[in-house]
């Protein structure tokens, strides 16, 4: 008897999403444009997601080369130079020091900038010598990398100590703020989406206010009566999260050829992240959630007001 009942349950389950699937189907420019509006609104804070992502993996990219420039002061030899080396390889933060003499930075710059004849004409050399620090990976943080720049500063033999990377730590401020602003942004069109999604099913109540009387009249329950406008809600969000899908896909693979064409120019190993595989079911599950919700509270609010007279 339990198995026939659990039987018999499903099948009703399953006779009302078929059936609210066939009303969607024979309104097709009225549930596509439904569609479009849910996809359009869970697309966008799900674009700026996956653009994070790769501007992540920019950052994560160059975290190998963040290094410290110290410039000495022109007065220093090479055997102070050479002293300071073995002094800071011994600070932990610090995982590699090398050491760049005046003369090395000034053949550099003149193979660099083919100013060879006019370099040599100087009195002296202008160049100082550089030592170059390459901070643990560990301590890559704003707040690690500005106290280990300014124990730096401070030392005897160094007239200026200068991050190479600062712009790397500036873009991860960035990135900080628009993950942020993405959440925000997303929890707004998640609202966006209840909305409209709530407002086609209360349209829907409002069309079978006829209907739902004579139900009511025979002996009908609010639960009867709730579950294909439930089941309509799912329909729309989870259609809704596939077009927000294909929608995010299609962009991608728009921009990933000149993306790709742009890093070949560069000699650069950079390929576009796209969506991830829990991306691909997050966004039709968000759309079918946010469905069942908005169809919920619009159900609550308006089917309690019909009642048969």
């Amino acid at each position: 008897m339990i198995n026939l009942n659990i039987k018999n349950y499903l099948l009703r389950h399953i006779q009302v999403m078929l059936f609210t699937l066939g009303r969607i189907w024979r309104q097709p420019l009225a549930s596509l444009m439904t569609f479009m509006v849910i996809g359009i609104a869970l697309a966008l804070p799900a674009s700026l997601y996956v653009l994070l992502k790769n501007i992540e993996q920019v950052s994560t990219q160059w975290d190998d080369v963040a290094q410290i420039s110290l410039f000495l002061k022109q007065n220093t030899s090479d055997t102070q130079a050479q002293q300071l080396v073995s002094e800071l390889k011994a600070w932990p933060e610090i995982t590699a020091v090398s050491y760049q003499s005046a003369s090395q930075s000034l053949e550099e710059f003149r193979q660099l900038s083919g100013l060879g004849s006019l370099l040599d004409t100087l009195p002296a050399n202008p160049l100082p010598g550089v030592v170059i620090v390459k901070p643990d990976s560990t301590d890559l943080q704003p707040d690690a990398i500005g106290h280990l720049l300014s124990r730096l500063e401070v030392l005897p033999d160094v007239e200026q100590a200068q991050l190479d990377m600062e712009w790397l730590q500036r873009l991860r401020s960035i990135n900080e703020t628009g993950q942020r602003g993405i959440s925000i942004l997303g929890l707004l069109l998640s609202l966006s989406v209840l909305l409209v999604i709530g407002n086609t099913i209360r349209l829907a109540i409002l069309n079978q206010q006829s209907e739902i009387r004579v139900i009511k009249l025979v002996g009908g329950t609010n639960t009867f009566i709730r579950r294909p406008f439930l089941y309509t809600g799912f329909w729309y969000g989870l259609l809704g999260g596939l077009v927000a899908w294909l929608t995010l896909l299609f962009t991608m693979s728009l921009i990933n050829g000149p993306i790709n064409e742009l890093a070949s120019q560069y000699n650069s190993q950079f390929t576009l992240v796209w969506l991830s595989g829990s991306m691909m079911l997050i966004l039709p599950f968000t759309g079918m959630l946010l469905g069942v919700m908005g169809a919920w509270l619009a159900v609550g609010r308006h089917l309690s007001a019909i009642e048969p007279t």
